[in-house]
């Protein structure tokens, strides 16, 4: 009987081990703040790396070539709504959420209508998809100012990583 018993109880053992939840943990000194410190992502869990995307024109059924100006991609934070909403259905189609995303990188290219980077205008596209209603969580998040990007009418760039429990 016991040793009936023995590989009963060592997969027994085994088994909270197999099950452990992958954990994402979110730090934050300040509930406040619009970004993490940082996120802590324990083995086990599944990540979904995003290359950096750029917004879609304003128009629909305007293509890329298309494009001739900085109105049809619109100001930084209409381009940066239209960039997270393209990550949005990105990370959708591999089943992940918005509340998944734990990293993002944004590359900002100055606003020729500002003279610089319209950092307020990033900040304003994220609050829509960030700390709402639909999404409580938040991103650790690096902002670069850049020379310029893939092409000339294009302010904002931005890179994800999502980790979600396995």
């Amino acid at each position: 009987m016991r040793l009936l018993l023995l590989p009963a109880i060592a997969l027994a053992a085994l088994a909270p081990m197999s099950n452990a939840a992958a954990q994402v943990t979110r730090i934050q000194s300040n509930p406040q703040a619009l970004i993490l410190d940082g996120a802590d992502v324990q083995a086990g869990t599944d990540l979904f790396y995003l290359s950096g995307q750029l917004a879609s024109p304003v128009d629909p059924t305007k293509s890329f070539a298309d494009v001739k100006s900085i109105d049809d991609l619109g100001d930084t934070k209409t381009q940066t709504i239209s960039v997270l909403n393209k990550i949005k259905a990105l990370l959708a189609s591999r089943g992940y959420a918005m509340s998944d995303l734990i990293k993002l990188t944004l590359f900002v290219a100055a606003d020729p209508k500002l003279g610089k980077m319209d950092f307020a205008g990033a900040n304003e596209g994220f609050k829509q998809f960030f700390k709402t209603s639909d999404n409580p969580n938040t991103v650790a998040r690096s902002t670069f100012q850049v020379a310029a990007l893939a092409g000339p009418y294009f302010l904002i760039e931005i890179e994800a990583i999502a980790a979600k429990k396995r």
